[in-house]
């Protein structure tokens, strides 16, 4: 397994960063700094992912409703970044087309096409299409919808399965030389003179620890945690806790088009393809004041969507079909915003230290489309204490899996050619979640009988046993959940056979 956590109790001796968190943004900052020629540590108190960073509305995209809270610095950041994002990992970002029903009510046209305008061309767009008008009446993506819903506009953004977009990172950050060590919570950490003394606790109780020059606080929601908590410091900027829930039912209209929906109180919703035969509907934006790790959908949140859904659809979903529910918490810089949907997106960084005294970097806020730039910035925070560090390097590099060759679609033909006598299905799943490490998964396998135990669904013990032992994947949830979404494709009692297989 690559960087796999070491034996009990060691002393992991000096590195020149130590991270606490593994979630998108510390996950990018590791492969950045590892790839630079520093020596990294990575330490993460659950799974990799588990909290915000696997609970998104799984885009990369510009933001197109911050444009109303004049975000054009974050927009136009976010617009290049989704064209680095693409190019860098075909297998886990797509493009997607989105539909917007126009509601005069909520905004006017003429606000909508200037928006999209500024959308097509704020950030260089390359390889996307354009946004357009469309007649509802006619067009095929209006069918689902009610017919008072005649005028839209249409406009592309990306895909992302946010939680491989975390390990893909964490796996070329381990390539690289990083250490990196899932369910090991970060408890303590001191100065001493020129190196932070940080002390770590598996979850078999094992203690760990390791000198860093320089600490980095990469927690989300439990940011100010660490700083207070952990480091015993002060901290002058505060996170805002804003919880976003999403339902998953099954896909209710035709086509691979997206629908945003404006609702009466301005808010947008997306409602997305969702693993070929679902749709994914959210999000919703509420002040959070409880505990991170106890974040749940509420009645009301669901209420609120299938509302929206009733307001634009024809034959929307009922709560009966809902499949699936999550909550996620934002950990959103406070900037004093009174509408959590105001509250920025943008990320801000803290430092505690002076070049003769060891940094601790935290940084508050963020969203997935801009962590790999959020990455170079934060090391270039850092440059003080690493004058000599190596130039960026990430935005020509694909992730690991990501260095296909031609269109995605081809590479699927030629995965399929190459294993003729295994369902074309299965190998649309391994090029979708791998890329061109499905062949290193594949290895010899040439018939079904060849991946072992069927669990169900697409998923074999074969991908089973590779989770485990090269991305870290040591219980059921973690492989069905975050590393693939075969949970959402299993019955229970498949589920349970999962869970006993590996033990939990």
């Amino acid at each position: 397994m690559p960087g796999t956590a070491p034996a009990a109790g060691r002393d992991h001796g000096l590195v020149d960063i130590a991270i606490i968190g593994g979630g998108i943004n510390g996950a990018g900052i590791a492969r950045d700094a590892a790839g630079r020629g520093l020596k990294v540590l990575l330490c993460e108190k659950g799974d990799f992912a588990e909290g915000t960073s696997s609970r998104s509305g799984k885009l990369v995209h510009g933001g197109l409703r911050y444009l109303e809270y004049y975000e054009f610095r974050l927009v136009r950041e976010a617009l290049i970044e989704r064209e680095v994002l693409l190019a860098s990992a075909p297998h886990i970002i797509w493009p997607m087309r989105f539909v917007l029903p126009h509601s005069p009510e909520q905004r006017p046209a003429w606000l909508v096409r200037t928006g999209l305008f500024l959308y097509d061309h704020l950030g260089g767009r390359k390889r996307l299409p354009p946004s357009r008008g469309l007649d509802l009446a006619r067009a095929p993506e209006g069918g689902p919808l009610r017919a008072e819903f005649r005028r839209g506009f249409e406009y592309s953004d990306c895909w992302v399965d946010d939680a491989r977009l975390v390990i893909l990172n964490l796996i070329d950050a381990a390539r690289k030389g990083a250490t990196i060590l899932p369910r090991t919570r970060a408890v303590s950490a001191r100065r001493e003179g020129d190196v932070w003394h940080l002390e770590m606790l598996g979850n078999e109780g094992a203690e760990q620890i390791v000198r860093a020059r320089t600490l980095v606080n990469a927690a989300g929601p439990w940011v100010q945690d660490v700083v207070q908590g952990v480091t015993g410091l002060n901290s002058s900027h505060n996170v805002r806790l804003v919880k976003g829930s999403h339902i998953v039912v099954p896909k209710f209209w035709s086509g691979s088009q997206a629908y945003l929906l404006q609702n009466e109180d301005r808010r947008v919703i997306f409602v997305n393809p969702y693993e070929d035969d679902l749709a994914l509907i959210g999000t919703t934006d509420i002040p959070y004041n409880c505990r991170a790790e106890d974040v749940a959908i509420d009645d009301s949140e669901i209420g609120y969507l299938l509302g929206v859904l009733r307001r634009y659809f024809r034959a929307p979903p009922r709560e009966s079909e809902i499949v699936h529910a999550f909550s996620g918490v934002r950990p959103l810089y406070d900037d004093s915003a009174e509408n959590p949907s105001a509250v920025t997106r943008d990320y801000v960084f803290e430092i505690h230290g002076t070049p003769n005294v060891p940094p601790l970097l935290s940084i508050f806020g963020g969203k997935i489309t801009t962590y790999r730039r959020l990455a170079e910035q934060a090391l270039g925070r850092l440059e003080p204490w690493f004058p000599k560090i190596s130039p960026a390097w990430t935005a020509g590099s694909p992730l690991p899996g990501g260095d296909i060759s031609g269109s995605f679609d081809q590479f699927v033909i030629e995965l399929a050619r190459a294993y003729p006598d295994l369902p074309r299905k299965l190998m649309y799943h391994y090029a979708r979640l791998y890329g061109t490490r499905a062949r290193e998964l594949l290895g010899k396998a040439r018939i079904s009988a060849d991946l072992g135990c069927h669990f169900g669904g697409d998923f074999y013990e074969r991908e089973a046993i590779y989770l485990r032992d090269n991305e870290w994947a040591a219980r059921s949830s973690d492989m069905l959940e975050r590393r693939t979404k075969h949970g959402l494709h299993l019955t229970r009692a498949q589920r349970d056979a999962v869970g006993s297989y590996i033990g939990n």
